[in-house]
């Protein structure tokens, strides 16, 4: 297999998904990504500005207005990540650059195993977060096709045409005419703004894992690296592996650092929203709403995945980082000089504290974080629910 395969593999569907959005890590920074950047912000902070109107002012009903709560709350998301892939695109240039060397390096089938697997890893999470997100999305236009009881003409009033948009505009279109045509070039617009906004969210996320995978992928190396060091007297540096060791810590800080800030705002949010989609799954399972059934488990099963990813690649990256102790204690370190054996310790003690993702720096973000944000989502579902009850 050769060296270009590694690489198309690793990166060909991130850099499809990125591209388009002037956010790719390996693009040429020039005029054409900038336009591209500019204009997908510009169209999430349209789709994010009208859907805040239609909730504080249109007509629609509490259903479609905890819809638009929700891809409101997206929108801010996709936004802000788009941001800060932008001003911290040196950090992801500096890791990106690292993983194409990184492939370049490899010289045996066990190294190429083993960032094959971490590269699938990254595949998967990337298939499956957009699946669900892209789903979601089509539920969203094809629900006033199913559920609407009237077809789409030009006579028929500005209420009526309003309310079968895919993201009603009760608001916004107050009381102009709108002919089919129009109506559905308005729908066809709201699908992309969906669609777009789902790609810069669910898409900025899987991008932004798969390479934290790659990087838990060379700690594994570097862990198998230390423990057969002294193996059939094939002693090596062992400053090299320290000094690698150091060049993965530098590197996992640098994602840390591009993440933070948006990982917060990700982790209050998605306690808010999945409270509020579960409040409506339990009121379309009261009214036996099939449609609208579907449409919150797709969109609540996206969201728990999304959350769900982050808190497994953190718990992944602070196992992988706590590890190289252990390896490094079981490798034939008695062997060096006491110079060296100072550095081992150092590595030791650098494993105790080890690289995590972190949601505004003080918030771990590891599968504990996402059991307590399910028990915290579950106690307001569960108040909502004594609310309708009463």
């Amino acid at each position: 297999m050769s060296l270009n395969d590694d690489v198309a593999y690793a990166m060909t569907p991130f850099k499809l998904l990125t591209l388009p959005l002037g956010v790719w890590p390996l693009q040429k920074y020039n005029a054409f990504s900038l336009v591209r950047f500019i204009v997908c912000i510009f169209s999430l902070t349209v789709l994010m500005i009208m859907l805040f109107l239609e909730i504080n002012f249109g007509s629609s009903d509490a259903y479609v207005k905890l819809d638009a709560l929700m891809v409101m709350f997206c929108a801010v998301l996709s936004i802000l990540k788009l941001l800060s892939f932008r001003l911290y695109a040196d950090n992801l240039i500096c890791n990106f650059s690292s993983a194409v060397t990184d492939y370049h390096a490899i010289d045996n089938e066990e190294k190429r195993t083993i960032m094959r697997q971490h590269a699938f890893m990254g595949r998967m999470i990337f298939y499956s977060i957009l699946f669900f997100a892209y789903v979601a999305s089509s539920i969203f236009v094809l629900t006033p096709m199913i559920a609407g009881n009237k077809d789409v003409q030009v006579n028929l009033s500005i209420k009526s045409q309003a309310a079968q948009l895919p993201l009603p505009m009760t608001w916004t279109l107050k009381e102009s005419n709108i002919s089919t045509n129009l109506f559905l070039l308005i729908s066809a617009v709201q699908y992309f703004l969906m669609v777009l906004n789902s790609t810069s969210d669910c898409g900025g996320d899987a991008v932004f894992l798969a390479i934290v995978l790659h990087v838990c992928g060379q700690i594994e190396l570097l862990k198998i690296d230390f423990i057969n060091y002294g193996v059939n007297n094939q002693r090596g540096d062992i400053s090299k592996l320290t000094s690698r060791h150091s060049y993965l810590i530098k590197h996992a800080k640098l994602l840390v650092e591009v993440i933070s800030s948006v990982l917060l705002v990700q982790v209050l949010f998605s306690c808010l929203i999945i409270s509020l989609i579960g409040f409506q799954l339990i009121l379309a399972l009261k009214s036996h709403d099939v449609i609208m059934i579907t449409k919150t488990i797709t969109v609540l099963s996206a969201l728990l995945l999304q959350l769900f990813f982050f808190c497994f690649v953190g718990d992944y990256l602070k196992c992988q980082m706590e590890d190289i102790a252990d390896s490094i204690y079981n490798s034939n370190w008695y062997f060096l000089s006491t110079k060296l054996m100072r550095n081992v310790l150092f590595v030791i003690m650098r494993s105790q504290k080890p690289v995590q993702l972190l949601a505004g720096n003080f918030f771990l973000v590891n599968i504990k974080t996402f059991m307590n944000i399910l028990k915290s989502s579950l106690s307001y579902l569960s108040v909502l629910r004594v609310m309708v009850d009463a």
